[in-house]
């Protein structure tokens, strides 16, 4: 059987594929600026039910100013992502722009090393300069 966050991490990444897919059709049609926003109350409306149906919406008023600091600076972060990925899908080929996108997995590695004092292996880093190296591949044109 698969752990927990190894499945959740999978569904993540297949979500990740379609949300690359759709949205390179959507915004053909759309302003980058306007698809981000269209995305954006799509995930609102969908994370209050969420939220309001399994009963956590109670839990908000228990965080602490901390937490809600780093979740502020996270939403802020996520927002800057997505501004950035919505124009780079409105001129580029999703095929080039996901991959370099995906590079944030090689810069999560580094910070976690720099900021969280986390450890990573010789063979972790050796996994880490391949998919950037796949990355910068993937964007090549012959």
């Amino acid at each position: 059987m698969l752990p927990t966050w190894l499945i959740w991490a999978l569904l993540s990444a297949g979500f990740a594929a379609l949300t690359a897919i759709f949205a390179k059709v959507g915004v053909e049609q759309v302003a980058p600026d306007v698809a981000t926003l269209i995305r954006t109350l799509v995930i609102l409306i969908m994370l209050v039910g969420i939220v309001v149906a399994t009963g956590q919406f109670r839990l908000i008023a228990g965080t602490s100013a901390r937490a809600y600091a780093f979740l502020v600076l996270s939403g802020l972060a996520t927002g800057a992502s997505w501004f950035c990925y919505f124009r780079a899908l409105h001129v580029g080929d999703a095929a080039r722009v996901a991959p370099i996108d995906k590079l944030s997995v090689v810069l999560v590695a580094i910070f976690s090393v720099a900021f969280l004092g986390e450890k990573l292996s010789v063979t972790n880093w050796l996994g880490i300069a391949l998919i950037a190296a796949g990355a910068w591949l993937v964007t090549l044109r012959f």
